[in-house]
């Protein structure tokens, strides 16, 4: 199973109002294992940064000013992301963004229906618990020590490990998806890893309704956890 874990920077909240996305980061990953496939870029946002934005993220209007426009670019970031689940932390942002921008340069949304929210999957096993990225990768102990700011594949990074974590565990001495590595992988304990993720978090396929019912509750759990009095993106 192909899955692109992704994140985005953006100029705010809401593109509705003319917010856009200035970054994106996205780490490949088939049946839970990085390939080493990534995509990172910035964007030009044609519109001031707003200074509250940059100092979540440190993008400023002078270092996006020589960037492409994402519509330059929308066709290459299309085709890395294929037909892949994407996964994201507070997943109905990003891809409020992500689609927004390629409804305005004329491209396909992406469907909900391959959308994993990490936020709802920790939800779901943290109840009550601090939920943003920082204080997930505190609880399940991956190193942020060099996170200073928001950055989109950095933080792209760090959500691979805190999904894995999530959701059932990294192998042991398993890293890039070479042969050699991968022949390290106890067959029938990642079998069961696999089983076990696609029991819990995703979607049955029989019915179009059987999906919907499931992404409901999903994006339910996801907006419960919006507020706007927040920094940008982060629960």
């Amino acid at each position: 199973m192909r899955e692109i874990i992704f994140d985005t920077e953006t100029t705010g909240f809401d593109p509705q109002n003319g917010d856009r996305m200035v970054e994106i980061g996205c780490i490949e990953m088939v049946d839970r294992v990085e390939t080493g496939r990534t995509f990172h870029c910035y964007y030009n946002p044609q519109c001031p940064m707003p200074k509250a934005a940059e100092e979540v993220h440190g993008l400023s209007d002078i270092f996006l000013s020589d960037k492409k426009l994402f519509a330059d670019g929308a066709a290459e970031l299309v085709d890395f992301l294929g037909d892949a689940n994407l996964v994201a932390h507070n997943a109905q942002f990003d891809f409020n963004f992500l689609n927004a921008e390629l409804r305005l340069c004329g491209h396909t949304e992406i469907s909900q229906f391959r959308m994993v929210d990490t936020l709802a999957i920790a939800k779901s096993k943290h109840p009550g618990a601090k939920l943003s990225l920082d204080a997930l990768c505190s609880r399940y102990g991956i190193d942020r020590s060099h996170r200073l700011k928001h950055g989109a594949l950095l933080d792209a990074e760090l959500l691979t490990q805190l999904y894995i974590e999530l959701t059932g565990g990294r192998q042991i001495g398993l890293g890039l998806a070479d042969d050699k590595k991968a022949d390290q992988v106890e067959p029938e304990r990642a079998a069961s890893h696999r089983a076990a993720f696609r029991k819990e978090f995703i979607p049955p396929a029989p019915t179009r309704r059987v999906q919907k019912n499931w992404n409901v509750t999903l994006h339910l759990s996801t907006v419960s956890k919006i507020t706007f009095g927040r920094k940008p993106k982060r629960p």
